[in-house]
């Protein structure tokens, strides 16, 4: 609990940033007070206030206020990855307490997926990943998985980028007859397994993991979570009778946090 009561001058200052930035370039005191319903007088001193602080200013040709440069600095010190990981993490947890395997949840980050949470625990250097490590999009369930799901301009993006890369997993982005089939096997299955070739290299042929998608607005994947397994320990059709369903209510689980949180 907050140790004191929130200053609402402050935060009417705040609303008003908010609304200046989201008006973009339509910000007049009367638009901002249709968001708001601040009183106009206030916004018109919680304005000059942003003006002298250097965050909005008012544009010459109009009546409108805008944000400036300075306004990112507001930002510069977010990491959406680490936002999402404090968010996500009972809920990783709780799925490896269930299940007893270990998963990772993964943010779409270029030419990867970056780890935003994992319930791995310290041990052998084979399975240490930590959050921030990037996996390759068409290597791990994770990519494929948020690859699947992902809107069609996008997944042709990921493509395009995954053949300049020589990597043997990316062979099927310079195949179009391969790429289909693989996103059309992913579809109908409803997830994705670990490309072979990255097993081996990256977990000695010992480990595999199933990916899912956290599906968001449109059925599109919003960031992908997977389970971890050993082989030795579980056959692939055991672990898609035995985690698959756990793993998707999980991602769902994450889906409705997600819903919860829009600004995260």
């Amino acid at each position: 609990m907050p140790s004191y009561r929130p200053v609402a001058a402050l935060l009417r200052g705040l609303d008003v940033l908010a609304a200046v930035n989201g008006l973009r370039g339509r910000a007049t005191v009367g638009e901002i007070h249709r968001l708001t319903a601040v009183d106009k007088a206030t916004i018109v001193r919680m304005l000059e206030t942003l003006i002298h602080a250097g965050y909005v200013r008012r544009r010459d040709d109009d009546a409108a206020y805008e944000v400036t440069g300075k306004a990112l600095l507001l930002c510069a010190g977010y990491e959406r990855h680490k936002a999402v990981g404090r968010l996500v993490a009972p809920l990783v947890r709780a799925f490896r307490d269930e299940v007893g395997w270990p998963s990772d949840i993964g943010l779409y980050d270029g030419d990867a997926m970056i780890v935003a949470e994992t319930s791995r625990e310290a041990g052998p250097m084979l399975v240490n990943r930590h959050p921030g490590y990037r996996a390759p999009l068409l290597a791990t369930s994770l990519g494929r998985a948020f690859w699947a799901y992902c809107p069609a301009d996008l997944r042709a993006e990921i493509l395009t980028t995954a053949a300049q890369d020589p990597a043997p997993w990316n062979d099927v982005a310079r195949n179009p007859g391969a790429a289909e089939t693989l996103y059309q096997e992913i579809r109908d299955n409803g997830f994705a397994a670990m490309d072979p070739a990255y097993s081996r290299q990256e977990y000695e042929n010992r480990i595999s993991t199933l990916g899912v998608p956290v599906l968001g607005t449109g059925g599109h994947a919003v960031a992908a979570i997977n389970v971890l397994y050993l082989k030795t320990a579980v056959s692939p059709e055991a672990a898609t009778t035995g985690l698959l369903p756990t793993l998707r209510a999980t991602a769902a689980k994450i889906a409705r946090a997600f819903a919860e949180h829009p600004g995260i």
